[in-house]
């Protein structure tokens, strides 16, 4: 029994020990814990992210038998240059491109003096009503708030009926680009507001206050010094905008109509109702490819330290 008790005693100051010196060599290697500590996370963003990528892109180049409908895997470009040489591919792109830039820049002029007024002026219970008006439209559903806002521009809808008892002719927004605008622009608003605010919060008072005594103005105080260092947070914000906007394909069906189309909706029906995966791969490949160059961008700008 002793025996076997020292054997027991043995053992686990085998193992204490083997762990000491193993935290003792992850402490004298801050790399080597890096590593330990990520790998984990890295390896599944590696086997389920860019390996759907990867897939993604080697899809593209597969092409569809015209007469058997079945998939011939051999590489091709022939869907690029479908894609290069289509002038209606290339106006739903546009369409698609513009219409996330103008949410961003929509989005960015909303939410910065909100944002503004949240993070400089709001007293702490104020603040904290702000906050939940913002993350209040997140708890619904977004088709709930798309069908809303489908019946706010709707020919009979709220907005006709308003602009009707006021004697103003009727907007008739219903199933235009306009309309997508709008929509897209409420939609991602908060996801434009969280990050500018967390820009504005940083910014010490002291910066402020020495361009006030040195004599700027407000409007000089704004433009040389709010603006330049909230700038990440702005870039942040229209990450989140830019590219949900550009990958969305529910909207433009829903509030857009079939002249309205995103590229998402080109995929959809290339994949569902035409049965082309590849060439759907490859349409799909462009909104993919326009994000890292944004991403890209938006790095060089500091954007990633306010997320």
């Amino acid at each position: 029994m002793a025996e076997r008790l020292d054997r027991a005693q043995g053992l686990g100051g085998n193992r204490a020990g083997a762990r000491r010196r193993l935290g003792g060599a992850l402490w004298r290697r801050p790399r080597l814990k890096g590593a330990s500590l990520l790998s984990p996370p890295v390896l599944a963003f590696v086997l389920v992210y860019v390996a759907a990528l990867v897939a993604l892109f080697v899809s593209s180049l597969w092409t569809v038998d015209s007469f058997t409908g079945l998939t011939i895997h051999s590489w091709t470009l022939d869907n690029f240059r479908e894609l290069w040489h289509g002038a209606a591919y290339h106006t739903v792109a546009v369409r698609t491109i513009l219409i996330a830039a103008a949410v961003t820049v929509t989005d960015a002029i909303i939410a910065f003096p909100f944002a503004y007024f949240m993070a400089r002026l709001a007293g702490p219970r104020l603040r904290a009503v702000l906050f939940v008006l913002v993350l209040l439209p997140l708890w619904a559903s977004y088709l709930a708030r798309v069908y809303a806002w489908q019946l706010i521009l709707n020919s009979d809808g709220l907005l006709n009926w308003s602009l009707g008892k006021l004697g103003l002719p009727a907007a008739n927004l219903a199933y235009t680009n306009t309309a997508m605008w709008i929509v897209f622009s409420y939609i991602w608003l908060p996801f434009m507001i969280l990050p500018v605010y967390a820009a504005l919060e940083r910014i010490p008072h002291s910066y402020i206050e020495a361009s006030r005594d040195l004599g700027a103005k407000s409007g000089r105080t704004l433009r040389s010094v709010i603006l330049p260092l909230a700038l990440p947070g702005i870039v942040a914000g229209s990450i989140f905008t830019f590219s949900l906007t550009l990958g969305d394909y529910i909207t433009p069906v829903l509030v857009g109509g079939t002249s309205s189309q995103f590229i998402g909706n080109v995929v959809y029906d290339s994949v569902n109702g035409a049965g082309n995966l590849p060439f759907g791969a490859a349409f799909a490949v462009v909104p993919v490819l326009v994000m890292g160059a944004y991403l890209l961008v938006a790095r060089r700008l500091g954007a990633f330290e306010a997320l």
